[in-house]
């Protein structure tokens, strides 16, 4: 999914449209980087929730395929009209669990490899179907959270690598929630994958990375924490908010969240979503 050095009004920031909203750490002499408030969720809101989503968020989460426990994928065809409202893009692909990469190893013969490497032709197939230009960053879901079994590093690093091999650029989504790995450590998934770019692989991978736990979330609010609170250092995307809400994570920020558990942004009801906070109103470069 840094400590802080003296910090920008958060009160001020959210009279701000998202554009301008900006909660960063400031260094003497140099600007305060900029952050943005975006959404992301599996189905598609509808075109006439457009405008009130916009008035909140810079930008938004845009599937390439059929997102975790759909079968269909109702964001195809909609960059058109989102770009016309004014948002950002976070474009997303779904990866494969554990599960499936192990099964695909086993009925078809696969390596982790070259299924990772089949998935990224089809991330950018659909990239190039939805009109998203060269140079647009792709984020792989990595919906499985701790340190990356090795069928699970062979294949996000086979898709990465395809990507950036192509016209656009790679990133991944995942975990920023510490979990035990070893006696008196332990691991994130953006930790991990961190040490194996650096260990192993050629290519940058931006990480767009989910932390609702309070601390350091805040909760299920429009006024999050900077980014550099996230606990995951240098990352694009922090994902602080999750509908529905992790009860063993958020108990200390539950009274943010709807009595369902789900995160809603003001005004709008019925559309629950998760939130996110990022250093650009279009972290993808989508536009």
């Amino acid at each position: 999914m840094r400590r802080p050095l003296p910090l920008v009004s958060a009160l001020l920031l959210a009279t701000l449209p998202p554009v301008a909203r900006a909660q960063a750490s400031v260094r003497p002499g140099s600007p305060a980087p900029a952050q943005h408030l975006g959404f992301d969720r599996n189905l598609y809101p509808g075109d006439a929730a457009l405008p009130s989503l916009r008035r909140h968020f810079a930008f938004t989460g845009y599937w390439l395929n059929n997102p975790p426990g759909e079968t269909t994928n109702t964001w195809t065809g909609k960059r058109a009209t989102l770009a016309a409202q004014g948002f950002g893009f976070l474009v997303l692909f779904n990866g494969r669990l554990d599960a499936e990469i192990q099964r695909a190893a086993k009925t078809r013969k696969t390596t982790p490899a070259s299924l990772g490497q089949q998935d990224a032709a089809a991330a950018i197939a659909a990239a190039q179907r939805e009109h998203f230009s060269p140079g647009t960053l792709l984020f792989l879901d990595q919906e499985e959270g701790g340190r990356l079994l090795p069928e699970q590093s062979g294949y996000l690093f086979a898709w990465t690598e395809a990507i950036a091999a192509s016209s656009f650029r790679p990133g991944v989504y995942l975990s920023g929630q510490p979990v035990p790995d070893s006696p008196g450590k332990t691991i994130t998934t953006a930790q991990d994958v961190r040490e194996q770019i650096a260990a192993k692989h050629l290519h940058p991978v931006a990480l767009f990375v989910y932390q609702d736990a309070c601390p350091p979330s805040n909760g299920c609010t429009l006024s999050p924490p900077p980014i550099s609170h996230s606990g995951a250092p240098g990352i694009d995307v922090w994902q602080y908010a999750q509908s529905p809400r992790r009860p063993e994570t958020t108990r200390a920020c539950a009274t943010t969240y709807a009595r369902d558990n789900q995160c809603y942004a003001p005004g709008i009801p019925g559309i629950f979503l998760d939130m996110n906070t990022a250093t650009s109103d279009d972290p993808s470069h989508g536009r």
